[in-house]
């Protein structure tokens, strides 16, 4: 396991890669789309192939779901990444069954957080690319990270 890391280790320009890739399945697509986002482009592949999609299509929220699973695999912030806000997030390719995705996380801003003086604000640009490098999701978000010796 990776060291830990907290507000001090962290910089301006400092980049995280996701140690692997996450390949979709159709059935994974599928059960989402069941439980949160019941769409008929995410449900089944004919009324996929009729949408806006031309084909079966993940949801937007479960492609930000895997950015967060390896997101909080490859930056192994003390604590956990505890959210701050996010400030963009755009989805700018479909997801489909077998597509094998990957992450590049950058540091673009620090500072010490006004409200909770244990902490500090990071603020981090995601970039989600499928097995083709295409960018498939970008955001924008802040997080907590702890500085070391805080009670």
């Amino acid at each position: 396991m990776a060291t830990e890391l907290y507000y001090e280790d962290l910089y301006v320009g400092m980049k995280f890669n996701s140690t692997h890739s996450y390949k979709v399945t159709a059935e994974e697509i599928k059960e989402f789309a069941e439980r949160y986002d019941p769409q008929p482009f995410h449900l089944d592949q004919a009324a996929g192939e009729s949408s806006f999609f031309k084909g079966l299509a993940a949801s937007g929220w479960m492609t930000a779901a895997i950015a967060m699973r390896l997101r909080v695999e490859s930056i192994r912030i003390a604590g956990g990444i505890v959210g701050a806000g996010v400030e963009e997030i755009r989805w700018t390719e479909p997801v489909r069954p077998g597509d094998s995705l990957r992450t590049e996380a950058e540091i673009l801003g620090l500072r010490l957080s006004r409200s909770r003086p244990n902490f500090g604000v990071v603020r981090s640009r995601t970039l989600v690319f499928n097995q083709r490098d295409e960018i498939v999701l970008r955001s924008v978000v802040n997080f907590l990270a702890p500085l070391r010796g805080a009670a």
